[in-house]
């Protein structure tokens, strides 16, 4: 059966368990490669979600964690807001995949 996992700081991602999704708490860059580590090898997880500000630290994890898992990985803002971390992501993947960057420059 298919999971969802939500990384990030444990204040942040415990309202996450009442809709379900499994949480794997996260302090700082090397705890979230720690709890990548797994579950990129676990074949039942589909979808994990990283909290924005912990992503921030860590973005090699998440190419990392895409190289050898079929999962989808992607961060999610907190309550701070957006940092645009996310979205210079995205632009970026698209960037490589199909060589142009269509979302533009800031």
């Amino acid at each position: 059966m298919s999971r969802a996992v939500v990384v990030g700081e444990r204040s942040l991602i415990l309202g996450f368990r009442g809709v379900g999704m499994e949480v794997v708490s996260a302090e700082d860059a090397e705890g979230l490669r720690r709890a990548l580590g797994p579950l990129s090898r676990d074949a039942d997880v589909a979808l994990v979600l990283v909290t924005e500000s912990l992503a921030a630290q860590a973005p090699g994890a998440l190419e990392d964690f895409r190289a050898v898992s079929q999962a989808v990985i992607t961060t999610i803002p907190t309550h701070q807001g957006g940092t645009g971390f996310a979205f210079n992501e995205m632009r970026s993947v698209v960037e490589r995949s199909i060589g142009v960057d269509m979302l533009g420059k800031d």
